[in-house]
């Protein structure tokens, strides 16, 4: 990003007195404006206590009863939001500042998932930690994630690939801390609600133990400030006027590490407070020339977050009634905006990586095409037995046997109707899984597309959640309705956004991510409203479980996946002429546009129905095309059969290990495969890269 070095010197005096007395007036209606909004939220609550008991509580003449409601629970409520805002907005500003990436934040950037991650394996330990040594735990997840995302991305190389890569490591970091949650759900008690980032406070302990680390950020990063607004000009050019880059970077990330960790510790991951805060800048740096300097953007980024936090909570208690308002996490709703903005932002940004064939042409003989197959079938039929067979309870092939002849005991019996059906569900899940993910990089003609990372999956687990929490006894068929209707708006609005840029690889993925972010946001405000979804349930279903399956939830994805299939081996020429470029299927005298809707069509209720019958698994789509091709060759004869062999073997071996491994307890197949495929994901940035 190219920025022309303008010092005061170069301009005339009144427009320097013009510039400093504007970016002034501007500071001051901010003030203004966190001022009103705070005089607003601290009026609101579930109690009947309104601006005149607030105000006699403030000067001491109020009720005992009033006062303490203002001083024990609202003022504290306050001043977290004002101090989260702040630092995440200052982090933020700081992030953006040395990537020279409007994009990068401590949610973008995975900070926020290596805490979450940190303090998740500090509750596992059973220790009970202080809150500063919280904060400790949580800065260093944080610092190890970022570290980790700015490593394998590389800076210079590209808009929106820092991003990716820490959504994905982000992606992967959270599976993980769902499955602690899972695992240990005493010791984690209340973790899953503190992610969700609310800035209710009891006291003013947590404000008082935090405040001073925020303080600390601040001024280490206003000490490397001329040095930031430095790597503005390049890194060549600072390093050409004796800036020590590195040294620079590394002081700005542990600065913005340490505010991101003060607020995830104090209220939980606020969502894209530190994406939109220093965005709301830019426009007036614009305007202001005193605003470009990092010394004076960092208050202001911090002015903003504050604001976007107190405002978010007083609207959403201006919007739900009260007595939900109180249930309803600040971080959902910041979570929400941020989602939206991402997407605006990412149909902005010009996009370097133009969308092109998955892989190189790669020519394969029979021979091994046909030896694939094979041992592939042959390893399928493997993990199938095993997985009948082992689980919490073992069995003999001749218990399959009786069973399957109507002559097995109660017992056995028992087992395998409810073992067989998972076994089903996880085979034809990784089969639907991989073949839309093969029908959407064909179309899309973009390595990164998945499903999941797509949102398609995040809008069809929105569709049945909310399904089922308003009408609990909803059967299997409407459940893959309502999933299948989540999937097909989510697909029309990142498909249709997207295809205005012509399917720019990176933009297409990232107005994904911002599409399953506010899903993933929306799940979780049903998840915390709803009593028919409670936390437990939800995660376990969230996180890719096939427990509690029957014959008739998986019949639908039967259904589909019998009808995609055979679409797809019909139209496999189709297939192959669609991904290869926009030319060649028109000379051809192909429909390119009916072409690529229909099996975007097909892909998304593919993805839908896997949802609703085994919850959401990621990255299936995303591994189990790459290895085909790899294996096998591009033509789609090909992949389309090594494709699904692969995903059902991946899913079910997923499955087996996580109902096996730590027997009793069970871990959802999504939580196996995203540990799996976050990895390749980070793979295959790097290596576009190169």
């Amino acid at each position: 990003m190219a920025v022309t070095a303008t010092t005061p010197a170069t301009r005339p005096p009144a427009a320097t007195a013009t510039s400093r007395t504007g970016a002034a007036a501007v500071t001051a209606a901010l003030v203004l404006l966190v001022a009103g909004l705070a005089v607003v939220d601290i009026t609101q609550g579930t109690a009947a206590v309104g601006a005149g008991e607030v105000f006699k509580a403030l000067t001491g003449r109020a009720d005992p009863a009033d006062a303490s409601v203002v001083i024990a629970s609202r003022l504290p409520r306050l001043a977290a939001g004002l101090l989260v805002g702040a630092l995440l907005g200052m982090a933020g500003a700081a992030l953006q500042a040395i990537s020279r990436n409007v994009l990068a934040a401590p949610d973008t950037l995975a900070v926020n998932a290596g805490s979450y991650l940190a303090l998740g394996l500090a509750a596992v330990t059973g220790v009970s930690l202080p809150l500063l040594a919280s904060s400790g735990v949580a800065f260093a997840g944080g610092l190890v994630a970022v570290s980790v995302v700015l490593g394998l991305s590389g800076l210079g190389a590209g808009t929106v690939r820092l991003v990716l890569a820490g959504s994905a490591l982000a992606l992967g970091l959270n599976a993980v801390t769902e499955g602690l949650l899972l695992l240990f759900p005493q010791e984690t008690q209340g973790l899953y609600q503190w992610n969700q980032g609310s800035i209710a406070q009891s006291g003013f302990d947590g404000v008082a133990q935090l405040a001073p680390l925020g303080v600390i950020g601040l001024l280490g990063l206003l000490l490397v400030a001329r040095r930031v607004d430095a790597l503005a000009l390049g890194d060549d050019a600072a390093r050409g006027i004796g800036v020590p880059v590195r040294a620079t970077r590394v002081t700005a990330v542990v600065c913005a590490a340490l505010l991101s960790a003060a607020a995830v510790t104090l209220a939980g991951p606020i969502g894209f407070v530190g994406l939109c805060a220093p965005a709301l800048v830019r426009p007036l740096a614009r305007r202001f020339r005193g605003f470009t300097r990092a010394h004076a953007s960092l208050p202001v980024a911090g002015l903003i977050g504050a604001a976007l936090v107190l405002g978010s909570d007083v609207l959403l208690r201006a919007l739900v009634p009260t007595d939900l308002a109180v249930a309803v996490p600040t971080g959902v709703v910041t979570s929400l905006v941020g989602a939206v903005f991402l997407i605006v932002m990412a149909t902005r940004l010009k996009d370097t990586a133009a969308a092109a064939a998955p892989d190189r042409l790669r020519i394969r003989s029979r021979t091994v095409f046909v030896t694939t197959t094979v041992v592939l079938v042959a390893v399928l039929v493997g993990v199938t037995i095993a997985a009948v067979l082992l689980g919490d309870s073992k069995l003999l092939l001749g218990d399959v046997v009786n069973w399957a002849q109507g002559r097995a005991g109660r017992a056995v019996s028992f087992v395998l109707d409810t073992r067989v059906p998972r076994v089903l569900a996880a085979l034809l899940a990784g089969a639907a899984l991989a073949l839309s993910g093969t029908l959407v990089q064909a179309v899309t003609r973009n390595p990164l597309a998945e499903p999941a990372v797509l949102g398609v999956s995040g809008g069809a687990a929105l569709g049945a959640v909310l399904l089922v929490t308003t009408v609990p006894l909803a059967g299997s068929w409407s459940v893959a309705g309502a999933a299948f209707a989540g999937a097909a708006i989510s697909s029309v609005i990142v498909f249709g956004l997207a295809a205005r840029g012509g399917f720019q690889q990176n933009r297409l993925v990232l107005v994904g991510i911002g599409m399953a972010t506010g899903s993933t946001a929306l799940v979780s405000l049903l998840i915390v409203l709803t009593d028919p979804f409670n936390a437990a349930k939800a995660l376990t279903w969230l996180s890719g479980s096939t427990y509690g399956r029957t014959l008739p939830d998986i019949a639908p994805l039967a259904a589909v996946l019998a009808i995609g299939v055979a679409i797809a081996a019909l139209r496999r020429a189709e297939l192959d002429l669609v991904s290869l470029d926009e030319d060649t299927p028109r000379l051809l005298g192909l429909n390119l546009a009916r072409g690529r809707l229909g099996f975007l069509l097909l892909s998304v209720l593919l993805a839908a129905t896997a949802v609703a019958a085994a919850g959401t698994i990621g990255f299936v789509g995303l591994v189990a095309p790459h290895a085909a091709r790899a294996l096998v060759g591009r033509p789609h004869v090909r992949v389309l059969p090594v494709s699904v062999l692969l995903g059902a073997a991946l899913v079910c071996t997923a499955d087996l290990l996580g109902r096996t491994v730590i027997a009793p307890a069970q871990l959802g197949a999504g939580l196996m495969t995203a540990v799996i495929g976050t990895p390749y994901f980070l793979y295959l940035l790097v290596r576009s890269r190169r």
